[in-house]
């Protein structure tokens, strides 16, 4: 089938996690991905412990359906390389701090020079300008920064989501969309663009619920405060007895009282159980000591057939092997000559006409510089120079 970004040619110069993956999205549904990285190294997340075969499992994940191009951008030869390959990119993805590679003479407005066509995404912390742009900072400082963790969690202390809020949600999502739409819009303005997304910009629209709350009664949001961040009975998380815990999301009237039927606790079916107060504190303790009587595999059967919303929290092994993950073929068992047997994560969006796939493994530091720097014209004996003088 037709991919949907297929002859979109991206040239990825980020690092770690956002750009990454990113630069996924875009490959898995058909763009030709480079992965530009340094010579000496890559990216630091190729070698971050745990290893699958000389690679980081990290590195494995992120980096699926890319070519590797190793090029050293501080040498005058692999700035030449890095422009000429740009006049013929659609997408240039970077993840530096603003002004890094204005300093090398690679900016935006260099680049549009020789490609006006071009569409450059720069993902950073704080953006391209404010008083926090040249700061340094990582996923926690962004949440904490724009409010997220300040209503995360239980009463008393905010609380680290296990996932990069800010770095997926508000970075490397938000790029893939921006890249997507300015590939849209540039089918009628015949011109690409300039694309400054900081992740805590991204991330701070994930507070909408809290931000239209907050707007409608006044009150500074926190967490365990409200219905949707543990503050009641009916929306939290219960410890079974063994020790695991089971999810409860019964919000709607319906299912609070097809699990208050179920449990054998039809008095806990009132009003009051959408309302704040006190008696949520009272609530919720009655209900926490009702999960702890039976094990996590009790309640997954009591509720297998009972729809209120009452799930288990599944660790990674078991949302692996979990028959509706596997149904929607968001676990891919794919097999590398060198790491053997392996289990990829799948692709979400289902799209009908122009689906995405996986046709690469993650490529090793440089495993496609010959091939690349030889379809834009150099020959072996140039390649070698090239690596004798450290530029690829």
């Amino acid at each position: 089938m037709e991919t949907a970004f297929a002859g979109v040619k991206v040239l990825d110069l980020s690092r770690l996690l956002p750009g990454p993956f990113c630069s996924m999205l875009l490959a898995d549904f058909g763009a030709d991905v480079i992965k530009v990285e340094d010579p000496k190294g890559g990216d630091y997340i190729r070698w971050w412990p745990p290893l699958l075969g000389k690679n980081s499992g990290f590195h494995v994940v992120l980096n699926r359906n890319k070519r590797s191009l190793t090029l050293n951008l501080k040498n005058q030869a692999g700035k030449d390389i890095l422009l000429q390959l740009a006049t013929k990119a659609d997408v240039l993805l970077e993840g530096f701090r603003p002004g890094v590679m204005d300093r090398l003479g690679l900016g935006y407005e260099v680049l549009k020079e020789v490609n006006p066509r071009l569409i450059y995404c720069a993902i950073t912390g704080y953006g391209a300008d404010g008083p926090r742009a040249q700061r340094a900072g990582h996923d926690i400082n962004y949440l904490a920064l724009n409010g997220v963790l300040s209503h995360s969690g239980p009463s008393g202390a905010p609380t680290l989501p296990g996932v990069q809020i800010a770095d997926l949600g508000g970075g490397a999502l938000y790029a893939a969309f921006s890249i997507a739409t300015a590939l849209f819009a540039r089918e009628r303005i015949d011109a690409g663009q300039y694309i400054d997304l900081a992740m805590a910009d991204g991330a701070l629209t994930w507070n909408c619920l809290r931000w239209g709350q907050y707007l409608g009664d006044g009150v500074v949001p926190a967490n365990g405060d409200g219905f949707l961040n543990l503050g009641f009975a009916c929306y939290n998380l219960y410890q079974t007895r063994d020790n695991r815990y089971m999810s409860l999301g019964a919000l709607e009237p319906q299912f609070w009282k097809l699990f208050c039927d179920t449990v054998g606790r039809p008095e806990w079916n009132q009003p009051s159980y959408f309302e704040p107060g006190p008696h949520q504190d009272e609530l919720r303790a009655q209900v926490a000591a009702l999960f702890r009587e039976k094990d996590l595999e009790e309640w997954i059967r009591i509720f297998a057939t009972v729809d209120c919303c009452c799930e288990p929290v599944l660790n990674m092994e078991e949302v692996m092997a979990d028959a509706q993950v596997r149904q929607r073929n968001m676990v891919v068992d794919l097999l590398h000559e060198s790491w053997g047997a392996y289990r990829q994560l799948g692709i979400a969006p289902k799209l009908s006409r122009t689906p995405g796939s996986i046709n690469r493994h993650a490529p090793e530091l440089g495993e496609h510089t010959g091939e690349i720097l030889a379809a834009i014209g150099l020959d072996e004996q140039s390649l070698q120079q090239l690596r004798r003088d450290g530029v690829i």
